[in-house]
């Protein structure tokens, strides 16, 4: 499989600042959005600080695969998969200590999802309610748990859908980066087959569109950069009410012999 990926960040209609962030890391595989909390520069600081830290992590590990791992090995996952979760956990340690240094203690934090991909095995990590889903033929399956109070509440029976879509306690998040010294880690391991499509958002993306709506657009829109653009027109078109961000990764069918030269002659004349 070849990936091809799309990414946009917006600060949408309403807000004046943008506290998202994303990063993608095509030559290790790994994809990472964080939505930040705390208000203007502190959002800003805690979600680039976020993304930042898990890039730099795995790039370090990456040159020296040695490198210790931030916290206890988890048994059953892979290499990958820890050393995403350590990068993650690595990032919590470096807000919540910034935080701590400037007075922000407990008011600074963000969000944060991300994947790499090593082969057909996907490694999905996440901590807030940025989310992460996958589009397979016509099925469009969410990979992430919400670390939200609506979430919780919805997952005891406590709340419907709908009122959780009406709730104002919809931001109220029970898990964070930065919040704690420490913090779990969500991680699961996904397989890919061609075709497949990955969805990275922030939640200015999910409360504006429906699943529906948001799989319509990826089924619609072959060019990966192309879907990103018209996730983030449709978000802003229904309202734009807080930053919207996402990073569409599609698994492309990798061409081979006389059809790679092909479809290079093909892209180079379009």
């Amino acid at each position: 499989m070849e990936l091809e990926f799309g990414a946009r960040s917006d600060v949408g209609c309403v807000r004046e600042n943008n506290e998202d962030s994303f990063r993608t890391a095509p030559e290790l595989n790994l994809f990472v959005l964080s939505d930040g909390m705390g208000g203007l520069a502190a959002g800003e600081v805690a979600s680039r600080m976020s993304v930042d830290a898990v890039v730099r992590h795995c790039a370090d590990a990456l040159a020296n695969p040695p490198l210790p791992l931030a916290g206890k090995r988890i048994e059953g996952i892979s290499e990958v998969s820890n050393r995403l979760t350590s990068a993650i956990r690595l990032a919590n340690q470096a807000v919540h200590s910034a935080a701590r240094d400037n007075g922000n203690a407990g008011r600074m934090g963000a969000t944060l999802a991300a994947i790499q991909i090593d082969g057909e095995r996907m490694s999905v990590a996440h901590v807030g309610d940025s989310r992460v889903y996958r589009r397979r033929g016509s099925s469009f399956e969410q990979l992430t748990r919400d670390h939200s109070f609506v979430a919780e509440q919805m997952r005891q029976g406590r709340m419907t859908a709908e009122e959780a879509g009406s709730s104002a306690l919809q931001s109220v998040l029970i898990r964070a980066i930065g919040i704690e010294p420490e913090v779990e880690v969500d991680i699961n391991e996904e397989l890919l087959i061609e075709d497949d499509t990955v969805l990275l958002c922030s939640d200015g993306l999910t409360r504006e569109l429906s699943d529906d709506q948001i799989a319509a657009v990826l089924g619609e829109n072959e060019d990966a950069q192309e879907a990103a653009d018209s996730l983030i027109d449709l978000a802003k078109r229904a309202g734009g009410g807080d930053n919207i961000t996402v990073i569409v990764v599609r698994c492309a069918p990798k061409p081979v012999g006389a059809f790679a030269r092909i479809g290079r002659w093909f892209r180079d004349s379009g």
